[in-house]
C-alpha cells in the first residue's frame, strides 16, 4: 500500500480517496509448448490513504469538532479501503473464470472434444501455473487486507477513547447551560422548551445525560430525511443501526440507546431519563425545533409534547437538581 498523505487540519476537509487507477502489466506471449506467464496487475496502484491522515487531524487539533472531523475522514477511508479490496478480490476471481474459459474455447481441456492448439500436457502445465499465481495474488490481496483492516480498527480505537476523553475534559472545565421556557396550554398542561444550544454544549449535554457520546458533531442540528413523506429519523444507519430500523418506536428507541456501550447514533434530539416519585423513570427527549428543543415524553409508541403539571414540574426538578449538582447552568423562565 503506498504511503499516506498529510492531510490538511485546517477547516477545509481533505479531498475524498480517489479510485484506484486500473493498468495491467504486460506480458509476453509464450512460445509454444511453454506455460504462459498469468497476467496479475501491478499492486502498487493507488489505494485508500488510509487512517495516518486522519490520526494527524486528530493529534494536531483538541477541538471537539476537529476530533468529529477526523472520525469521519477515518470512516471515509475505511469504506474506500472495503470497497477497493472487495473489487481487488472480485477482479482475481473474475480472472480464474476467465483464465479457465479461455483455455476450455482453445481445446486445451483435457474434457473438451475440440481439437487443441497445446499439447495436453502444456495445457496442464499452463494452467496449473496460471492457478497457482492467481492463488498467490489472494493471499497477497488477503494478507493486505488483514493488515489494513487492523490498522484501521486501532485507529478507531484511538478516536473514540481521545473523543471521550476530550469531552470528560470540557465538561471538568465548562458546563452546558440551559434555559427552561415555560409555555401554559390551560390550567393544569403545558409545553417546555428548553433554549437551543451551541454544537459544543449538544454534544456535552448527550454525553452528561447519557454516559455516551453521539456519533456525530451536528447531530441535534441535522434535519435531513431520506424521504420527503416523512419526518427526520431520529437514529442514523450506523453503529449497528440498520439502514431500515432508524426509525424505530419509543420502546424501539430507548433499546437502542440502552444498547450503545459508549457511542449513540442520535440524530435531532438528545435523550434523558427522569426518575418517578415510586419508582421507576420516564424517557424524555429534548427535540431540536429551529430556536427551541421542546420537552417531549413517551406515551406508548409515540412522544407527546403537551405535558401534565406533575410531568413538567417532574422535568424541571430533575435539571433543577444537576443544577444543585454543578453539572450545569440553569435558567427557568415561564411564558
Amino acid at each position: 500500500m503506498s504511503a499516506a498523505k498529510k492531510r490538511p487540519t485546517t477547516g477545509t476537509k481533505p479531498p475524498e480517496a480517489t479510485q484506484p487507477s486500473r493498468h495491467d502489466t504486460p506480458v509476453d506471449t509464450p512460445a509454444v509448448g511453454e506455460s504462459a506467464p498469468l497476467p496479475v496487475r501491478n499492486t502498487d496502484t493507488q489505494w485508500a490513504a488510509g487512517p495516518e491522515g486522519a490520526l494527524g487531524q486528530l493529534r494536531a487539533l483538541e477541538t471537539l469538532e476537529s476530533t468529529y472531523d477526523a472520525w469521519a475522514e477515518l470512516k471515509r477511508e475505511h469504506a474506500a479501503s472495503v470497497i477497493q479490496f472487495r473489487e481487488e478480490q472480485a477482479r482475481l476471481t473474475q480472472q480464474g473464470s476467465f483464465l479457465l474459459g479461455a483455455v476450455r474455447a482453445a481445446g486445451m481441456d483435457a474434457n473438451s472434444t475440440t481439437p487443441g492448439l497445446q499439447p495436453q500436457g502444456a495445457a496442464s502445465d499452463f494452467l496449473r501455473d496460471a492457478e497457482a499465481k492467481l492463488a498467490r495474488a489472494r493471499d497477497a490481496v488477503s494478507q493486505r487486507e488483514a493488515e489494513s483492516e487492523a490498522r484501521y480498527q486501532a485507529a478507531f480505537t484511538e478516536v473514540r477513547a481521545t473523543l471521550l476523553d476530550r469531552v470528560q475534559r470540557y465538561l471538568q472545565r465548562s458546563r452546558p447551560h440551559l434555559t427552561l421556557l415555560l409555555r401554559r396550554v390551560g390550567a393544569e398542561r403545558s409545553i417546555l422548551h428548553v433554549a437551543r444550544v451551541q454544537p459544543d454544549e449538544a454534544v456535552l449535554l448527550c454525553y452528561l445525560l447519557t454516559q455516551r457520546v453521539p456519533s456525530r458533531y451536528g447531530f441535534l442540528f441535522d434535519d435531513s430525511t431520506e424521504d420527503l413523506a416523512l419526518p427526520p429519523a431520529p437514529l442514523y444507519a450506523e453503529e449497528s443501526v440498520a439502514s431500515d430500523a432508524v426509525r424505530p418506536d419509543a420502546p424501539g428507541l430507548l433499546r437502542v440507546i440502552d444498547a450503545s456501550a459508549d457511542v449513540l447514533p442520535l440524530k435531532g434530539f438528545i435523550p434523558l431519563r427522569v426518575p418517578r416519585p415510586g419508582g421507576g423513570e420516564d424517557f424524555f427527549r429534548l427535540l431540536q425545533r429551529g430556536a427551541v428543543m421542546e420537552v417531549e415524553i413517551a406515551d406508548g409508541s409515540d412522544f407527546r409534547s403537551i405535558l401534565t403539571r406533575e410531568e413538567s414540574e417532574r422535568f424541571a426538578g430533575h435539571l433543577l437538581r444537576l443544577k444543585l449538582e454543578e453539572r450545569i447552568g440553569l435558567d427557568i423562565e415561564a411564558g
